[in-house]
């Protein structure tokens, strides 16, 4: 199960945190991510890790603002999102990949809950 928390308004040029925590163990091939879903567009990726190395991956239109991480010891997911656009207004979603899929909706098959994200102009 995973629990995804940090959401709010801010203004353009603001921060958030998102934080998500996973109940269960997570095995270092799975994958945690970030994904993010606009009103009347497809849900997309944003950030991944792999939970064994740490290696990350972000979407274009987000790197360079946004950094996930991780705490191993106590299974959660973060991702700070700097510089905020109005254009990242969506709702966003944690979300796990036991494949090792890394940017695919597909390959990702634990969700946890919404967290609305609104940034202001």
């Amino acid at each position: 199960q995973l629990q995804a928390s940090g959401g709010g308004l801010v203004q353009a040029g603001g921060s958030l945190r998102l934080s998500c925590a996973a109940s269960g163990r997570i095995f270092s091939s799975h994958v945690m991510g970030w994904f993010r879903q606009a009103p009347g567009k497809e849900r997309d990726f944003v950030a991944t890790i792999r939970w064994g190395v740490g290696n990350t991956y972000y979407a274009d239109s987000v790197k360079g603002r946004f950094t996930i991480s991780r705490d191993s010891g106590k299974n959660m997911v973060y991702l700070q999102m700097d510089s905020l656009k109005p254009e990242d207004t969506a709702v966003y979603y944690c979300a796990r990949s036991r494949t090792g899929g890394l940017r695919l909706v597909a390959d990702f098959k634990d969700w946890g809950q919404e967290t609305q994200v609104t940034v202001s102009s």
